[in-house]
């Protein structure tokens, strides 16, 4: 089952040094406008092409706007056989817009 986190919840783990990896699937124009110190980009409309060529860790945030497309991404990368069963996933439950700290940018 997919765990939920809030932006909050998120930033204090990061900040503690946790190894999370966050998995950003907004399109590649907001991803390089900002995103999540650390995180990786794959758009949702290339997700389901692009997780067999992904190297998965064992805990795993998708983030979104909003945390409804992150939601069905995280679902579908919990049935993906490449992850493993004990990796913990999880969706970014308010998404971006509750992300009211700093961001990375590309450019």
């Amino acid at each position: 089952m997919v765990d939920e986190i809030t932006a909050a919840e998120l930033h204090e783990r990061l900040g503690n040094g946790d190894d999370i990896q966050v998995i950003d699937i907004r399109p590649e124009r907001a991803f390089r406008r900002g995103h999540i110190p650390g995180a990786e980009n794959i758009p949702f409309r290339r997700f389901t092409r692009e997780v067999n060529a992904h190297e998965w860790r064992d805990r795993i945030v998708i983030a979104c706007p909003r945390g409804e497309s992150s939601l069905q991404a995280a679902r579908l990368l919990e049935s993906y056989e490449g992850v493993d069963d004990e990796t913990w996933i999880a969706n970014l439950s308010d998404g971006y817009e509750c992300w009211n700290y700093d961001l990375e940018t590309d450019g």
